[in-house]
């Protein structure tokens, strides 16, 4: 059984529902065990499970899933393609990492970067050439039922235009960097996706955080001035600036009580930012405060 709309999410282009936030299986667990940390993201929360082949810990993650005891259908695993190995191809190296989970599919399956599938040597041609064609492998994974929905990651418009020029299916989801720091370095990128219904996803979304200052510190500052959101933290309102813009918020901490911090965001302990305190944060990120 898929993910419920009745869970915090968003619904994709394909028709499935996407939970708004993710923990993160990269970053500083890159090429870690997973298998206590993923298990304490779920019981702090958090459904949504973002990993990668790259990340080098997808059995760790398996071991995690397995030991929750949460039903596999109340669990919404993201993963992505890697470089592809010489002698393999889009569906097996989907196949290896269903094997390192230990499930029967994946909730989405991304192409990780365009960078590792230009001029591949798999197969050959242009940049053009070949990612339209793991383009449409990743459609006949998704056909196999392996994946529920496939999507892309990194990818730029120019990127997006090359395979949207023959793809049978749309990406249903763009898991780019951004952050309110990068609104303007994003648009082009982000304009596309939207005119064709491809959601976005958010990494490195609380780097404004980790990196202090301008206008968007003052900004944040000056919003939890106000009762509403006096108790709230600045990762919570960021996450919950992604989500008022349909963006989900993919982030990953090792501390239990940040990932109940993210959790929250889920709830309705953390208020709805409005329209006009997006803008706000829209306006200090792009210095026009």
């Amino acid at each position: 059984m898929p993910v419920k709309a009745s869970v915090a999410s968003f619904k994709l282009n394909d028709g499935t529902h996407i939970p708004k936030t993710a923990w993160g299986c990269g970053g500083a667990q890159f090429g870690s065990d997973v298998s206590v940390l993923a298990q304490e993201a779920l019981q702090a929360g958090i459904f949504h499970i973002d990993g990668a082949q790259a990340y080098s810990n997808e059995q760790s993650l398996g071991v995690a899933l397995k030991s929750s005891g949460i039903p596999r259908s109340a669990v919404y695993i993201t993963t992505k393609l890697n470089r592809i190995p010489a002698g393999s191809n889009v569906r097996t190296t989907l196949e290896e990492s269903l094997r390192k989970l230990d499930v029967a599919y994946v909730d989405m399956f991304l192409i990780h970067s365009p960078e590792g599938h230009r001029n591949d040597h798999n197969y050959g041609g242009t940049k053009g050439t070949a990612l339209r064609s793991v383009w449409k492998q990743m459609e006949g994974v998704r056909e196999a039922g392996l994946t529920r929905s496939i999507g892309v990651s990194n990818f730029t418009k120019t990127d997006l235009d090359i395979i949207l020029a023959e793809a049978t299916v749309v990406p249903s989801l763009n898991q780019i960097r951004y952050n309110a720091n990068l609104l303007s370095s994003s648009h082009e990128t982000v304009e596309l996706c939207t005119s064709k219904g491809i959601r976005i996803a958010s990494y490195g979304g609380l780097a404004p955080i980790r990196y202090p200052g301008g206008g968007l510190t003052g900004a944040l500052a000056t919003l939890k001035e106000q009762a509403k959101w006096s108790k709230i933290s600045d990762t919570q309102i960021l996450i919950k600036w992604a989500h008022a813009k349909g963006i989900v918020a993919v982030t990953t901490t090792s501390k239990t009580q940040r990932m109940r911090e993210i959790a929250a965001t889920l709830t309705d302990s953390v208020p709805e930012l409005s329209p006009d305190e997006v803008r706000q944060i829209d306006a200090a990120g792009e210095g026009r405060t």
